[in-house]
């Protein structure tokens, strides 16, 4: 599945738009993590516990996304964006969303 996060598809013409497809994942933190971010943040530098749940929760947010486009047939999906928010003190939602579109 072709995605891209501009409304084109270069040397491809888009024939249909399918609608807004969306995946998404709430994670949370744990307390092995905090441990550990917590002792990053007294030294600074980057939490790479973090680092990696956000990494993996974008993942899973995509492959969801693709699932859903796949299953309205789409060929590719445009205008792919990613959000974040709050769900919780400590869980987070991930969500990847764009247009499912049929190419020629």
């Amino acid at each position: 599945m072709i995605f891209v996060t501009s409304s084109e598809i270069k040397g491809r013409e888009i024939t249909a738009s399918l609608g807004v497809v969306r995946g998404s994942t709430v994670r949370a933190r744990n307390v092995g993590r905090d441990l550990f971010a917590g002792l990053k943040n007294l030294v600074g530098g980057e939490i790479s516990e973090y680092t990696q749940l956000l990494a993996d929760a974008r993942e899973q947010a995509i492959r969801r996304m693709i699932h859903d486009a796949e299953r309205l047939g789409a060929d590719a999906i445009v205008n792919v964006r990613f959000s974040t928010s709050q769900v919780m003190q400590g869980a987070a939602e991930m969500l990847a969303y764009g247009t499912a579109v049929k190419l020629k």
